[in-house]
């Protein structure tokens, strides 16, 4: 299987300078990094688009190249996003030997859902882990882990021990423990009683309280009258 090659990089080095300068570097169309690892933190600023290019190409690895220097191999070790715009705000990066295996956390994408026979029958599947910890050699870091649930029933769980990990990448969580995702039943709705059930209830609360239903007193003052009138 070939390796993917390594996305290349290009940054200015800067001098942290606070908040302020940070967001006059995003008002130019600019983000503010920071790489560390093997070495001294150095600190970056790189065009916005050409670093959404970067993370967008396929491949863990980024060769990072400062003022134009040899490029070093990196990963992302974190971004910051706008929460409302989604626009990446400041960008960590960390230098790494592709000769040695490194942690991860890469996304767990599930597949089939809806020719489930669980969901076919109406069941609610619900995905509960969304990212796995991973060990692999910087090269080998899948962007995403896909595993088929089209076969999955109705009170099934899926836990990590049914996930196949792509060759040279090593689960690093509990398997047994580590629930993907469950299949539940459908939600039942629960049906308003009718409103003449409740009625009736009224009806027989007024009787216990000695109260006569309508019409019943007229009948009985009728039965009660002597016969033949008036003198």
């Amino acid at each position: 299987m070939a390796r993917t090659q390594p996305t290349k990089l290009d940054v200015k080095s800067r001098q942290p300078a606070g908040s302020r300068a940070a967001r006059r570097l995003r008002r130019a169309g600019l983000v503010p990094g920071v790489v560390y690892g093997a070495g001294d933190p150095v600190g970056f600023a790189v065009d916005a688009r050409v670093l959404r290019q970067a993370l967008a190409a396929k491949g863990a690895v980024l060769d990072l190249s400062v003022d134009g220097a040899a490029p070093t191999p990196v990963v992302l070790k974190d971004a910051q996003r706008d929460a409302i715009h989604g626009e990446t705000l400041h960008v960590d990066l960390v230098r790494v030997r592709l000769d040695r295996p490194i942690h991860a956390a890469v996304p767990l994408e599930l597949t089939g859902a809806e020719e489930s026979p669980g969901v076919k029958e109406g069941g609610v599947l619900e995905q509960i882990t969304r990212e796995l910890n991973i060990e692999a050699l910087p090269t080998a870091i899948p962007e995403a882990i896909t595993h088929d649930v089209s076969a999955m029933e109705i009170n099934e769980t899926l836990t990590l021990e049914a996930i196949v990990a792509p060759a040279g990448v090593t689960l690093l969580d509990d398997p047994e423990q580590t629930v993907i995702a469950t299949l539940t039943p459908p939600r039942l709705q629960v049906e308003e009683e009718p409103e003449i059930e409740e009625e009736t209830e009224l009806v027989g609360e007024e009787a216990a309280e000695g109260e006569a239903p309508e019409g019943e007193g007229e009948a009985e003052a009728a039965a009660q009258a002597p016969e033949g009138g008036s003198e």
